[in-house]
């Protein structure tokens, strides 16, 4: 598959059909090789809650009517900062094959779009300690480390 102008990826919210092949973008990253499953059943009902709150979003960029790239975009209403709206912008990937064309750009570009439709005041995203190259991406388009992002199972 060749995409010269990454423009020619059109986004929309995924519909249960996608699942599989956003699955398979999650898997296809140093991270989601390992922490990724087959069994798409946890998938379908996190899919179904997704879908289901008007505040969440999962995105898909279709290419030749094939998902090429997926985020989840979340409305998150606030106190802080004067009661200010922020979206979080999580899984963000781009098929390998389809990398360093510019397409990520434009996701994150197409999500900050909607995001500003939907009143959010900013935007804020996390990036694994170990994807140092989607952390230069970040910078590049004006994100900025201001936090110490820290997880725990339960």
């Amino acid at each position: 598959m060749s995409i010269s102008d990454p423009d020619m990826v059109e986004f929309r919210d995924a519909v249960a059909a996608d699942l599989p092949a956003v699955v398979e973008l999650l898997r296809d990253d140093i991270l989601g090789r390992d922490r990724e499953t087959d069994d798409l059943e946890p998938y379908r009902r996190a899919f179904e809650r997704i879908e289901a709150d008007p505040h969440h979003r999962l995105v898909v960029g279709i290419f030749h009517r094939e998902p090429v790239c997926c985020a989840q975009l979340s409305i998150l209403p606030g106190l802080g900062h004067g009661g200010a709206t922020v979206a979080q912008i999580e899984g963000v990937r781009v098929m390998s094959a389809m990398r360093g064309r510019g397409i990520g750009y434009v996701l994150v570009d197409h999500l900050m779009s909607e995001a500003r439709k939907a009143g959010a005041d900013q935007v804020q995203l996390m990036s694994s300690n170990e994807r140092t190259g989607a952390q230069r991406f970040y910078a590049r388009l004006g994100f900025e480390p201001s936090h110490v992002g820290m997880k725990r199972s339960l």
